[in-house]
């Protein structure tokens, strides 16, 4: 039984109310002042220190006997032990002032204590000077790990109750023999340290860098680089060698590091860790109990849609490829059992297939994605597919057309003459009467264009079985009416050899039924090209990949105690497990990127010539990449001091708002500790973090001149608002409507089994296409495999777990307040407004029937960048962190 626990009511208790739910209970011991308790000596001030631990829901049976153990072990003195460290140095040893060692008293009474939540407590008796307690070491000596939400000390001292915003895991002492720190949450400069916590500050960053030897064991916490050098698996056999991504031939950033050792047959390559083991991550990076539950669940969930298709696929040969639209169609009606067509006698013959569908109804059927929800046939429109340029899952990649015909940039000498074949006779017609000079003067012109980004990789793409591609542009005019519509496309091959002409075809709007089958595969094409493209750069490389240096930097360079950590913590959270995960199931040799996605084994080296070629820190930030990519202007007139070319642009309309409001709260927070450029230049925490970012986390890059300055309280803030930006709001634009937007396969294949019918190169697959275009486009598209297996995976990554923390929400980090500092408090309380009027701006928006690329017939509404959302699969929600 948990021994019963009386109500607090002392002078602190309205500070140490935690704000949980009801469910949760909380067990606090009567105020020092009242009776019961042991008196201090004369001469002696009694504190007491409040433990707020949270418990796991669930525990295993080895969980469970490691509890009774530490209950044990706790009542013969082997439990955890407290110490307090004031902000005063003893002015004879010039040694921090320290309290004496504490024990928790009431571990063992509250071992059957009910809630998520249990408070512990441990008294301490200091000598009236010792000062305002600035940090508290905790040794835990039982048998597992804890984790402690937070610490609020309070007494009789004259600083009052003091928080410690803990959020950690505690580990043994026989795993770690050293003992943790944890610092109030006072924010302080690294010159502002008080004397007594100068000493655990500088020891604290000393253990998170380790000293970069030895294998990562799971309850480590350090943080530390290596490159991409485990995505292969040279043991397997040659199909699993993959190039090591970072470096001067095939730069990349940098990734944390696990220290495994290297694989048998490369040095070089660092061997794996394969599902369902645990890949190293620092511990307290690692998924939260709710966010872990939900990320299984939808493990299980792919684990479900993959395995069906592939036990019936290898019974059935008929099933490779989708028979008709409506089989495609009953993955979201039917289930998994009718979406094949299949007889129920074959289903005889699986077994453990009946046993799945019995027990588990609800879960092989998927989800109707949102593009299908308003107009089922929208994705056959020519405005839609425009549409899904500005307001789609990667509303990134358009740019104004600045040169006509097109130009590319690779070596004429290897892949021909630059210009494209696209040119006025083919797009006159489409132009309101204005020749292409006049539209694009006017502005009316843009494109698409991923024509450099494969054509270098196309020869071995299509010596891939089963996979086709092209090299593609697309060309657009801009309406009257403020829309978008395709007018040109362009399907390129590499020439057969270097320096001669490449094969293309251009495609203009179809005028008769054979034209517009071959338009309409032309368009999956240039969809196919846009998937890699957004998934392998614009979402893998330029969120994930680019924010992990800048994580690993500001753990190893920044204490907790310093106030820009503190402002980018919520921002950090979860990244790296996330990201260690992509390296276990998604970028590795033959993982769901490489399966699903058109540039398969290639992908690591797309993504790295973008990185060489095109990436630019100070580009990523959103102004900077609208007016690189020509669809703004700058315009002191406007509010965020740009012009959009295209007026109704969802994302960046969208995207602006909420820039401001991360710009606006960064800017004033700021200001509250870096009053002039002395203050930035001489802070050797805040230094050390970017020169590491740059010069160890981005190293390939680090001698580019575009790298900005870290001189002065704006770049300071520049720089955190670009990162808080990619974190949060780009990160979401880019991930959460992968499934509801992209989970209809036809509408946005990622990758293609076919080049376009030509009787010249095929006779009879171009006789195929004229006898039954409508089959020869679906198997064109991925297969079932394919196409199941990538639904299943979207569906997963596209979810908010139930623990998500969304931007401007309050913080919450248990019973202590994130920041000791009133003014930072205020700040965030503005930041929340601003949010939540964007968030009443966007919700007016896609009620607006101006704004036809948002609000009409049929017409889905812009939410990918409304702040806030419920869990599951909604296709709106920002986070604060790229959490998934």
């Amino acid at each position: 039984m948990a021994a019963s626990c009386r109500e607090f009511t002392g002078p602190a208790a309205t500070r140490l109310q935690p704000r949980w739910g009801s469910k949760n209970e909380l067990c606090f011991f009567a105020p020092l002042q009242q009776g019961g308790r042991r008196r201090p000596a004369p001469g002696k001030v009694a504190l007491r220190a409040a433990l707020t631990v949270r418990r796991k829901q669930k525990e295993d049976l080895k969980e469970a006997v490691a509890g009774h153990l530490d209950a044990l072990w706790d009542m013969v003195g082997r439990g955890v032990v407290l110490e307090l460290i004031s902000t005063k140095i003893h002015p004879r040893t010039k040694k921090p002032v320290q309290s004496g060692q504490a024990s928790i008293k009431d571990w063992c009474q509250k071992r059957g204590a009910k809630g998520e939540h249990v408070v512990y407590t441990a008294e301490f008796t200091v000598d009236p000077d010792f000062g305002e307690p600035g940090a508290v070491v905790v040794a835990n000596r039982h048998h597992r790990e804890f984790f402690l939400e937070s610490i609020v000390v309070e007494g009789g001292l004259p600083c009052g109750t003091v928080h410690f915003a803990c959020n950690s895991w505690v580990q043994t002492t026989g795993e770690l023999p050293a003992k943790r720190v944890f610092f109030s949450n006072k924010p302080y400069l690294p010159s502002e340290t008080p004397p007594g916590l100068k000493e655990a500050r500088e020891k604290e960053l000393k253990d998170l860098r380790g000293d970069g030897t030895g294998v990562r064991k799971i309850s480590d916490r350090i943080y530390d680089y290596a490159m991409y050098n485990d995505l292969g698996n040279p043991d397997r056999g040659k199909e699993f060698i993959r190039p090591i991504l970072g470096g001067e031939k095939i730069p990349y950033p940098r990734r944390c590091r696990t220290g495994r050792p290297p694989t048998d047959t490369n040095m070089l390559s660092e061997s794996r860790v394969e599902k369902p083991h645990r890949i190293y991550v620092p511990r307290d990076e690692t998924f939260e109990e709710l966010k872990q539950g939900a990320f299984i669940s939808g493990r299980l969930r792919a684990v479900l849609h993959t395995l069906i298709p592939s036990l019936i696929a290898s019974i059935s040969a008929d099933t490779h490829n989708f028979q008709g639209f409506h089989h495609i169609d009953n993955l979201y009606k039917e289930g998994l059992r009718l979406k094949l067509g299949l007889q129920e006698h074959l289903f005889q013959k699986i077994p453990l297939v009946q046993k799945i569908q019995e027990s588990s109804e609800g879960m092989l059927r998927y989800d109707t994605p949102s593009i299908l929800s308003k107009d089922k046939f929208a994705w056959l429109r020519d405005d839609e597919f425009a549409r899904q340029a500005v307001a789609g899952i990667n509303p990134v990649s358009i740019e104004r057309l600045m040169v006509f015909p097109p130009v590319s940039k690779l070596d004429p000498a290897i892949y021909g003459p630059p210009e494209s074949s696209i040119t006025e006779r083919h797009i006159a017609g489409q132009l309101n009467g204005l020749t292409v000079q006049e539209a694009m003067d006017k502005e009316k012109l843009f494109i698409v264009d991923h024509h450099d980004v494969y054509l270098p990789f196309l020869d071995r793409i299509n010596a891939i079985e089963g996979r086709k591609a092209y090299a593609t542009r697309a060309i657009f005019f801009l309406t009257q009416a403020g829309t978008l519509k395709p007018i040109a496309i362009e399907l390129c091959l590499p020439p057969t050899k270097s320096g001669e002409p490449q094969p293309s075809k251009v495609l203009t709007p179809a005028c008769d039924a054979t034209s517009n089958w071959i338009w309409m595969l032309g368009k999956a094409h240039v969809s196919s090209n846009d998937a890699g493209v957004h998934q392998l750069v614009n979402h893998w490389l330029r969120t994930h990949a680019i924010m992990e240096p800048f994580i690993l930097a500001a753990h190893r360079c920044m204490s907790a105690m310093h106030p820009i950590f503190k402002l980018l913590h919520p921002h950090m959270r979860y990244t790296l497990e996330i990201n260690a995960l992509a390296r276990q199931s998604l970028i590795n040799a033959e993982g769901v990127i490489e399966s699903c996605f058109t540039p398969g084994p290639v992908s690591g080296e797309i993504s790295s010539a973008y990185y060489r070629k095109h990436w630019r820190f100070d580009l990523e930030g959103l102004p900077a990449d609208l007016l690189r990519r020509g669809v703004a202007v700058e315009d002191a007139t406007q509010p965020h001091g740009i012009r959009l070319l295209i007026e109704d642009y969802p994302y960046a309309n969208d995207g602006l708002l909420l820039w401001s409001a991360i710009g606006n709260w960064v800017d004033s927070y700021v200001q509250l500790y870096y009053p002039d450029a002395g203050t930035v230049q001489s802070d050797d925490e805040l230094q050390g973090w970017y020169h590491e970012s740059i010069h160890v986390g981005h190293a390939d890059l680090s001698d580019a001149p575009w790298w900005p300055p870290l001189s002065t309280p704006r770049d300071l803030a520049s720089i955190l608002t670009t990162l808080v930006w990619l974190a949060s709001a780009q990160h979401a634009a880019l991930n959460f409507g992968q499934y509801p937007l992209g989970g209809y396969v036809p509408n946005r294949p990622p990758l293609m089994r076919r080049l376009l019918p030509d009787p010249e190169r095929d006779a009879a697959e171009h006789a195929m296409f004229m006898a039954d275009p409508h089959r020869f486009f679906l198997n064109a598209m991925p297969g079932v495999l394919e196409a199941t297996k990538f639904m299943a995976v979207v569906d997963t990554l596209s979810t908010h777990s139930p623990d998500e923390e969304y931007i401007g929400e309050e913080r919450d980090e248990g019973a202590a307040p994130w920041t000791g500092d009133e003014d930072a408090l205020a700040a965030h309380r503005m930041f929340a407004a601003d949010v939540r009027r964007a968030e009443e701006t966007i919700e007016a928006r896609n009620a607006d029937h101006g704004r036809r690329n948002r609000c009409g017939a049929g017409v889905l509404p812009y939410e990918l960048l409304a702040p806030s959302s419920p869990p599951g699969v909604t296709c709106r929600g920002v986070p604060n962190s790229i959490s998934i």
